[in-house]
């Protein structure tokens, strides 16, 4: 045999086997493997249709999946995504995952919804992992109800994207018609020098684990309230538990209702087989914490916390720094497979309100670096949490799809002028009427104007003078009388002066409900004249930090109460006083050439007490009808007689 025949067949077996090489099937690359950055994927997997039948609007069961995976380089701190359903849905369960405004299932998702995760709130990147998929990737599995989309449509969301600070999403691709895949990469041009720990809302919660066994931890949690204008009373606190735990024991605050009953008849008392549940305190899932009275702050058993016990009152830090937060101590019990002293979880869906205060919306807890907390016996060190999460809650409205708390604004004010003799009280219901209001009177007519000094009198007397006056002006009068305002507390704002060189106002609080205001503060924004203000008198006002429209009221040390309703010197005869406190307000107009304060530009346009608005009236007095001086001057003389007499 040749040696050129050998090469022959030697050179073609290595042709036919580069060939065969070259002919074997190539997998296509996955739309995962191709983004280079958070890869998400929703997919629709199943539904059918649910009672009742209404075909204008059927309601369908839905099953999906929703997946992110890491593909970048960096980790993934608490993932968060936007689903945009859009068939009224309503969300029944979801795994891996809550809903980051903090709202319990089932809820109402229908514009849209953000998730967050839980218990794996952060995905590792497949660098740091060696690509261990249960390290990089969640699976989130949805069931719920949609509305209106049967098969063979598929109930897809709009879109999906990642909630994160620092990503942008690519425009979505779609497999078939029940598959989107989105790919986010990080946004080289997104800077922001505010971190996760920085970050601030009107309401800041920590959650904060400072010992920590095998079965269970104790945890500080403190409220603390960022917004200037805002506070909270009777602050009532609840989250939900996520992983069976439960409360044993509690300092600083407490339990709404003790009940341990969900545990001795639970799996947690089947685990804790010799636990001695008589002396815990709560196994509800979803607990609801009041504060305690100042009476239980030294109380060796449940008292004994810095900034606990004010009967839930937490005032903004420029009222009283040391009143801003309120903190508690809680024994929490774990269940399996939790038993390890590094398996810490935070509880999820925090809410929190109070008496008359505003709605707050609670962001799902995200991890942060430990909290630092000075040593307790006074050495110049610090002690570290083991664990800590932050709560973020902002004053919300309430949601389309929600039950909204339905409540009026507690207080209301009024308007008067030293050019018009006439003031404009607080608007018909300002704050709410009775179902049976109209029946006796109207609802809907206007306030009736009265005279500067009525505004001293308590509505239900007004009556007889305020007729009076009205026939003595030639004004006419409805058949039907206005409701009162029904305002627990009412302002007046009284325009004193006008000059070439400055002007001047009266403001004046009165309380008609029978409960004192401790630590009152007010606000009142003036659009066009805070620059020019020079001094307030009677009552401790200044300009509020970092405003340029806004004054910030509140009583002298001492003298911060604005005290409940009393009886009149005769009961029999004179009507009940109401409890008032007021200062005279000096502006130049220096620094304001422009105001023009007879024609609107010296009165508030918001006005907020105790940190809710209240309301104002629709009406300015005008200074285009001249009056007689002498019977203006009458009328100033009369009500200041009667405030100093009081």
């Amino acid at each position: 045999m040749s040696l050129n025949f050998l090469c022959i067949i030697f050179f073609s077996t290595i042709s036919i086997s580069f060939n065969s090489a070259d002919a074997q099937p190539v997998d296509s690359p996955t739309p995962s493997s191709t983004c280079i950055g958070i890869f998400l994927s929703y997919s629709y997997t199943s539904g059918y249709p649910i009672p009742p039948i209404n075909p204008p609007n059927q309601p369908y069961r839905f099953e999906s999946t929703l997946t992110i995976l890491n593909n970048g380089l960096d980790e993934l701190r608490s993932w968060r995504v936007f689903v945009g359903f859009q068939h009224e849905e309503v969300l029944v369960s979801a795994t891996n995952a809550v809903l980051a405004d903090g709202s319990s299932l089932p809820a109402f998702v229908g514009n849209g919804t953000v998730f967050s995760g839980f218990p794996k709130s952060d995905l590792k990147s497949a660098v740091e992992t060696a690509g261990d998929l249960s390290q990089m990737e969640v699976q989130i599995r949805l069931v719920g109800t949609q509305f209106g989309v049967g098969a063979p449509n598929v109930p897809m969301p709009g879109n999906i994207s990642l909630a994160n600070d620092g990503y942008r999403c690519l425009i979505p691709t779609f497999e078939g018609n029940n598959q989107m895949n989105v790919c986010c990469i990080k946004d080289p041009g997104f800077k922001t020098n505010i971190t996760v720990e920085d970050q601030a809302g009107d309401l800041v919660i920590m959650y904060d684990v400072i010992r920590s066994y095998d079965t269970n931890y104790w945890a500080q949690v403190s409220i603390s309230n960022y917004n200037p204008l805002r506070r909270l009373d009777n602050w009532q606190l609840s989250w939900e538990w996520m992983r069976e735990e439960f409360i044993y024991a509690m300092k600083g605050a407490y339990p709404l209702v003790v009940d341990t009953s969900e545990c001795i008849y639970g799996p947690q008392g089947r685990y804790y087989q010799d636990l001695d549940f008589s002396t815990a305190l709560n196994c509800e899932r979803r607990p609801i914490i009041i504060d305690l009275p100042p009476t239980r702050a030294n109380d060796t058993t449940i008292g004994k916390v810095p900034f606990c016990c004010r009967n839930g009152t937490i005032l903004p830090s420029n009222v009283d720094p040391s009143k801003s937060t309120s903190i508690f101590l809680m024994q929490v019990y774990k269940m399996p497979p939790d038993l390890n002293r590094t398996e810490l979880f935070p509880p999820q869906n925090w809410k929190i309100n109070g008496t008359l205060n505003p709605d707050y919306q609670c962001e799902s807890p995200v991890q942060v670096f430990p909290s630092r907390f000075p040593d307790s016996s006074g050495l110049p060190t610090e002690s570290t949490a083991i664990a800590s999460w932050k709560v973020v809650c902002n004053i919300t409205q309430p949601k389309q799809g929600t039950v909204a708390r339905v409540t009026s604004p507690r207080c209301c004010v009024s308007f008067s002028a030293f050019f018009n003799d006439s003031a404009i009280p607080c608007g018909t219901c300002a704050c709410g009427c009775k179902n049976n209001s109209s029946q006796t009177c109207s609802v809907t007519d206007a306030a009736l104007l009265v005279r500067p000094d009525i505004l001293l009198v308590p509505f239900e007397n007004r009556t007889i003078e305020t007729l009076e006056w009205y026939k003595t002006k030639g004004f006419s009068v409805p058949s039907q009388l206005p409701c009162g305002d029904n305002c627990g507390v009412s302002i007046n704002w009284h325009l004193l002066s006008d000059h070439s060189d400055g002007w001047t106002a009266r403001i004046t609080f009165f309380n008609w409900g029978e409960t004192d205001f401790p630590d009152w503060f007010a606000a009142v924004q003036l659009d066009k004249a805070v620059s020019g203000l020079e001094g307030v008198y009677s009552i401790n006002g200044s300009v509020l930090p970092g405003s340029k429209n806004t004054i910030f009221f509140q009583g002298f040390p001492g003298s911060n109460y604005l005290v409940a309703e009393t009886d009149g010197a005769n009961p029999k005869k004179n009507p009940r006083l109401p409890g008032k406190q007021q200062s005279v307000i000096s502006f130049t107009k220096k620094t304001t050439p422009n105001i023009h304060v007879a024609k609107g530009d010296g009165f508030p346009t918001k006005v907020i007490f105790n940190g809710e608005e209240c309301a104002l009236p629709t009406l300015l007095p005008i200074s285009g009808n001249k009056e007689n001086s002498a019977n203006t001057l009458f009328h100033l003389v009369t009500v200041l007689a009667f405030l100093l007499m009081h």
